[in-house]
């Protein structure tokens, strides 16, 4: 068999995308011609102002590190603090993680999470690409949200096994610039991965959005860990 042959053989057919505004359709993951579930959620008046109180502040935030369902409050209070943000701002975000904290490891039956949370003032991931992960939570509590392409509108095959692929100024060939879907503030998104059982050459294409000068975003990501 030629290898393009392989690759058409295990090629996904159909892939698509659920939405909802319940945290229940969180569970929609699981189905096998998933890769990206959306809960369209937004953000209380009082969250949207504990995350304009972290962006305005002086210092850049990254806090990285393991959490459980029961730790993930404290643990982040702690960091967010010795940073000295603003005490109800700090208690406010850190809450609304470990809920998010608590969902993701309930879905997945994990006993901890890798937690990023941070501040970004440029694209961290500009190119469109796949993450090589089973799945990864993300959510945007200020600034743009997060860029993806229906899996309609991507053409893996040109890339092989789906290396990061090209921005639409250096290959057009492989989306349709109309076609870029973003994620709102709030949304609680879950981007199935290359690594998840039967995926391979499926995972969710996306990529951070361009920011202008001054533009800041605060993000929450979620993923496995070896000890999940």
């Amino acid at each position: 068999m030629s290898a393009l042959a392989a690759i058409t053989e295990n090629y996904p057919a159909h892939r698509r995308v659920v939405e909802g505004d319940s945290p229940l359709v969180l569970s929609e993951i699981y189905q096998q011609d998933v890769n990206l579930v959306i809960w369209r959620r937004g953000v209380t008046a009082e969250v949207a102002e504990a995350a304009a109180q972290i962006i305005g502040h002086n210092e850049a935030l990254r806090a990285e590190l393991p959490v459980s369902a029961q730790n993930a409050s404290a643990e982040l209070l702690t960091v967010l603090s010795a940073q000295r943000y603003r005490a109800d701002a700090s208690a406010t975000i850190s809450a609304d993680c470990a809920e998010l904290v608590d969902m993701f490891c309930c879905l997945f039956d994990l006993s901890e999470a890798g937690l990023r949370l941070g501040t970004l003032d440029r694209a961290m991931c500009p190119k469109f690409h796949v993450d090589r992960v089973p799945c990864r939570l993300i959510t945007t509590y200020h600034g743009c949200g997060s860029e993806w392409l229906p899996n309609s509108h991507v053409n893996r095959l040109s890339a092989g096994t789906v290396e990061p692929v090209e921005t639409d100024e250096q290959s057009p060939d492989y989306y349709a610039r109309n076609r870029i879907q973003t994620l709102n503030v709030g949304d609680v998104a879950l981007l199935k991965g290359e690594t998840w059982p039967k995926n391979q050459n499926a995972g969710l294409v996306h990529r951070s959005p361009a920011l202008n000068a001054g533009e800041r975003r605060l993000i929450l990501t979620l993923d496995f860990t070896d000890a999940g």
